[in-house]
This record gives structure tokens, sequence and C-alpha cells, in this order.
């Protein structure tokens, strides 16, 4: 048993709450104890999520409201073990599967969240709740785990073939991340679409192929360029593009890849769109074109940490700014003001 372990129950520790609405508060409250079952994970690292800002607006999740626990994307170090617990040694680095917790997921309504000094993980399993990560990534690298996890079952749900050109239209953590699964997966072109140059330049640093501004460029023509065209009648110009992957959540791409996708093409939505889509299925029946929601990450939870593990500079380069615990109030209105930041990961000491 570690030092850390050693510590009495009782003591406490700091946890951020959505205390109302706008409003968040560290605040003071008792440390966790591992239960036999349990583990105990001092967090390291944690990514602050978009639906942090949502959750924050709205004065938390019921029914939790006034009083929620942030934090869903962590990485940290166990420092405590239950004594039934098989396989997750003491000083292990973990990610965590926010999903499976007994009392709810973490962060998302239940019970705990990841923006503390420690975290319980109730009935912990490797392979299920938690998976080890070598020493040497630096942990806001690991702490990219969940939403790379949610990027991977974009990519998965188009199921891409190598021989593929793909289209990801947006360069934020998660559009970024698809470029990185499409390239992992072997596919022959893969172009990113945005309208900030700092994030297609990260793109580029990622792997991406090729990047279009869509604000300074013509999109449709630009694609014509880079994937040939594909007809559907004689005189007409269309992108021979196979995936389209929508990462940005704006009306516009949406418009913009029914009106010009080819025949058979498919369209994987991965992005939150807050308002609703118009779509003339008349217009598109024609193409044949197949449209796939993609929600979480049913098996990809762990799916990506191998793939993290293995290429954790291409995936480091996604992290954009990193604030201490101490500062976590400035990182979660920094990540909530848009342009302000790209991935914000708060870190702990």
């Amino acid at each position: 048993m570690s030092p850390e372990a050693s510590v009495a129950p009782t003591d406490t520790m700091h946890a951020v709450y959505v205390t109302g609405p706008g409003t968040v508060t560290k605040l003071e409250v008792p440390r966790p104890a591992a239960g036999p079952k349990d583990i105990l994970v001092k967090v390291r690292a944690c990514g602050i999520c978009g639906s942090d800002a949502f959750y924050t607006q709205i004065g938390g999740i019921p029914p939790r409201q006034g009083h929620t626990p942030l934090g869903h994307e962590p990485a940290g170090e166990v420092v405590d073990v239950g004594a039934e617990v098989v396989d997750i040694p003491l000083g292990a680095h973990v990610v965590i599967n926010p999903m499976v917790a007994p009392s709810g997921i973490i962060g998302n309504g239940g019970a705990t969240g990841a923006l503390a000094n420690y975290l319980l993980i109730e009935n912990a399993e490797l392979g299920s709740s938690v998976a080890i990560v070598p020493d040497h990534i630096p942990f806001a690298v690991a702490a990219l785990n969940e939403p790379m996890a949610v990027a991977r079952h974009g990519v998965n749900r188009l199921d891409p073939k190598p021989t593929d050109k793909v289209v990801v239209f947006g360069a934020g953590p998660i559009g970024l991340g698809a470029a990185i699964g499409f390239k992992l997966r072997g596919v022959e072109s893969v172009v990113v679409v945005d309208l900030i140059p700092a994030r297609l330049e990260t793109a580029l640093e990622v792997g991406a192929d090729a990047v279009i501004n869509s604000a300074e460029e013509d999109v449709v023509a630009r694609l014509v360029e880079l994937h040939g065209n594909a007809p559907r009648r004689p005189g007409e110009s269309r992108p021979g593009t196979d995936l389209y992957l929508d990462a940005a959540g704006a009306p516009v791409v949406i418009d913009m890849i029914l009106k010009n996708a080819k025949h058979g093409a498919k369209l994987g939505i991965v992005a939150v769109h807050k308002k609703p889509v118009e779509v003339d299925f008349g217009s598109i029946l024609s193409t044949e074109l197949t449209i796939v929601m993609a929600v979480g990450y049913p098996t990809e939870i762990f799916e990506v940490t191998n793939d993290i593990i293995e290429h954790w500079e291409r995936y480091g380069a996604i992290v954009s700014d990193q604030f201490s615990f101490d500062d976590v109030e400035e990182a979660l209105t920094t990540a909530a003001t848009p342009g302000a930041a790209d991935k914000v990961v708060v870190t702990f000491d």
C-alpha cells in the first residue's frame, strides 16, 4: 500500500461541481475510500468537453441540478487497490471508462466527476472500467482517450476501406481524432475542412493528406481537384469523395454534402446538431446516399487506447491548452469561449 493509500478515508479533497446556471464551484468534499472490489485513482489529467459547458449553462443535470460533478475525460494513477481486485497494480497509470460506473456515468450526471483530486472506480475491472497505459505517456495525452473513442466510433460507423477518399468537416478534437483514425485504418486520402487556419495546420500535423479552408476556398471545387469528378449526369461536377464525416455540427455542412455527394457515398454524423436540419429526401433519393449516426463509444473506449500509446505524439498535437487544477475555473471558461482554445486539459500535481 502506497503512502497515498494509507491516508485516512475521512480526509477531504477538492472536486468541481455545477452549483447553478452558469456557475461552477470547487468544493471541499470527503475523499472516497476503496472497498474490496474498487480502486482509488489519483487524477493526474482531465480533459474538458463541450458538454461540460452545456451542463454549466443549464445548471447541471437532473437529478443533480445545482450539485452536478464535472469531468469525464480522466487519466490518473492507481493509489489504492481493493483486496478482491485483480490485474490492476498499485501505481499503474490508467485511463477510465466513465460509462460503466455503478453510481452513474462519471461526470455526466452520475454521483462522481473526474475534475477532482481523486476518483473512486467501483467494481474495478481491467478492460471494462480501466485500461493501463505505459508510464512514458503524458497524462494530458492519455486523457484524450475518451474523446478519441468518440472519434473512433465515428470512423468505425463508416467502415472505411483503404481505397476510400474521405472528407472530415470540422478540425476540433473529434474531427482531428477521426482523421488520425482514418489514416491508421490505411485510408488513401483524408481531407479535413475547417475555417480556422491554426486548426488546419494541426490537421496536417496529425496526418491529414490535405486541408481546405472553407472561409477562403470553394470546398466542392477543391474536392473535385483532390478526389476526382464523379458526375451523375453529363456536364455535372461532383467530388469523387466516398465518405463524409460531419464533426462540425453546422447545417451548411449537411446541405453542402447532400447537394454534392456522388452516387453511393456515405455520410457519418458524429457532431451534435443543436437545431433541426432540413433534408430534401426527394433530391437525394437517386444518389442512394447512406447516412449513419455515431454517438458515444459502444466498443471503442479501449480500442483506441493502443493507438494512443503507439502514436501518442501524434495525438498529443490535439491538446491546445493545459491548465493546472488550481486554475480550473479559468480552464472551463476558456474551453467554453468560442475560438479561445481547441482542446483544454486540466492537469493535477
